[in-house]
C-alpha cells in the first residue's frame, strides 16, 4: 500500500540534480536530471503523496472535482489571432504587461510560506492524519508559497516570479515597456460569511484554497495561450530563438503548477467526504457544505471575473492603440476577431 504519511521534511524534498536550472541571467528553482528532463522544486515525495492521497479517497467512493479547464467558459482575452495582430504590428504592450502582471502576481504567492493553517482535525469528526487536509500545515502550504515567489530559506533561488520575468525579457528584451499597474488582487473578493456553521479562521483557509485552485485552473489556459503565441513563427521574428526558449520556461512553470492543482484538488475533494463539527455544536455533511460554496467559487472566476477582466482589456487596448498611427483601423481590426462578441 502506498504511503499516506509524510514528514514536513519529506514534503520539502527536492530530487538530486544533475545541472540547475539557469535562464536569461536568472538563477532560478528546480533542475534538470541527466537526461536533461526539467523537474520541480519540491516534489521528490509531494507527487508521491498527492497520488496516494487520491487514490485512498477514489477507492473510498469519493470522485475528485474538476479542476481542469473545461471549468472556464470564456477564452483567453485577447484570443490568439487578436494577440497575433498586435504583435504582427509591433504593439507588444498587452502581452508585456501580462506577463508582468503574472510575474508580480506569482511573488504575492510567497505569503503561504508564511500562513499558519489551522490543524483541521480540531474541526472533522473523521480520522485526518493521513489525508492531504491533514498535511496542509506539515508543509504543503509553505511549498506552493516558495514555488511561487521563492523560498525564503534559499533567497538565491528565483521562483515563478523570476520565470516570468525572464520569460518575458526573452522575447521582448529586458525593459521595453514600463512596468503596468498592477491589480490589488485577482481571487474572488470578501463577500461576508458563507460558512457561518465553522470557525471563520477554518472559512476563510477552506475559501483561500478554493480561490487559488481557480486562479491555478485559469493559469492553465494561459499557459496554452503564452506557448501557443511564443511559439508562433510569424511574430518575434527577430527573436525566434529566445522565444521559443521563453516557451520552455512557461512549460517549465506549467509542470512546476501541477501539483498546485493536484493537491488543492485533492483537499478541496476530501473535505466533501469529511464530517464538519458545527460551531453550535452539531455536525455537517462536508459535501453540503463544500458543493454550493465551491460552485459559486467557479462561477465567479469562469464568467464574473472573465468578463470584467474582458472589458477592462478591451478598453486599456483601444486607449493604448488610439495613441499609435493607424490606431483605429488597428483596434478595428482586433475586434473583428473577438470569437465572444461573434457569438453573442
Amino acid at each position: 500500500m502506498a504511503r499516506v504519511s509524510y514528514t514536513r521534511d519529506e514534503l520539502m524534498a527536492s530530487h538530486a540534480y544533475a545541472r540547475p536550472h539557469e535562464r536569461a541571467g536568472y538563477k532560478l528553482h528546480g533542475g534538470f536530471m541527466a537526461d536533461g528532463t526539467y523537474v520541480s522544486p519540491r516534489v521528490l515525495h509531494r507527487w508521491p503523496a498527492v497520488a496516494a492521497w487520491q487514490a485512498q479517497l477514489t477507492a473510498q467512493g469519493w470522485p475528485l472535482i474538476d479542476a481542469t479547464v473545461q471549468l472556464l467558459k470564456r477564452g483567453n482575452y485577447p484570443n490568439i489571432p487578436q494577440e497575433r495582430v498586435l504583435l504582427s504590428h509591433g504593439y507588444g504592450q498587452p502581452f508585456w504587461n501580462s506577463l508582468t502582471i503574472t510575474g508580480v502576481i506569482e511573488a504575492r504567492g510567497r505569503a503561504l510560506c508564511d500562513l499558519e493553517a489551522p490543524d483541521f482535525q480540531t474541526i472533522i469528526e473523521d480520522d485526518i492524519s493521513q489525508t492531504c487536509t491533514g498535511h496542509l500545515h506539515k508543509g504543503l502550504l509553505y511549498a506552493h508559497g516558495a514555488d511561487e515567489g521563492g523560498d525564503p530559506a534559499e533567497p538565491e533561488y528565483g521562483a515563478h516570479d523570476a520565470m516570468w520575468f525572464a520569460a518575458r525579457d526573452l522575447v521582448f528584451g529586458a525593459d521595453r515597456y514600463p512596468l503596468p499597474e498592477v491589480p490589488e488582487s485577482i481571487g474572488r473578493p470578501d463577500t461576508g460569511r458563507l460558512m457561518p456553521q465553522l470557525p471563520a479562521g477554518f472559512e476563510q483557509l477552506i475559501l483561500l484554497l478554493m480561490n487559488v485552485l481557480m486562479i491555478e485552473v485559469r493559469a492553465e489556459s494561459f499557459f496554452s495561450f503564452c506557448c501557443t503565441i511564443m511559439r508562433d513563427k510569424d511574430v518575434f521574428t527577430d527573436r525566434r530563438e529566445q522565444a521559443e526558449e521563453a516557451a520552455a520556461m512557461v512549460e517549465r512553470i506549467r509542470t512546476d503548477e501541477a501539483i498546485h492543482v493536484g493537491y488543492l484538488q485533492t483537499a478541496i475533494s476530501e473535505m466533501r467526504s469529511f464530517t464538519f463539527k458545527t460551531v453550535d455544536g452539531g455536525t455537517v455533511k462536508g459535501k453540503d457544505l463544500i458543493d454550493p460554496i465551491w460552485e459559486g467559487m467557479v462561477h465567479w472566476h469562469a464568467v464574473t471575473q472573465a468578463d470584467f477582466s474582458r472589458e477592462q482589456t478591451r478598453e486599456a487596448i483601444r486607449a493604448g492603440l488610439e495613441k499609435t498611427p493607424d490606431g483605429a483601423r488597428l483596434f478595428a481590426e482586433f475586434d473583428a476577431l473577438d470569437d465572444i462578441a461573434k457569438a453573442a
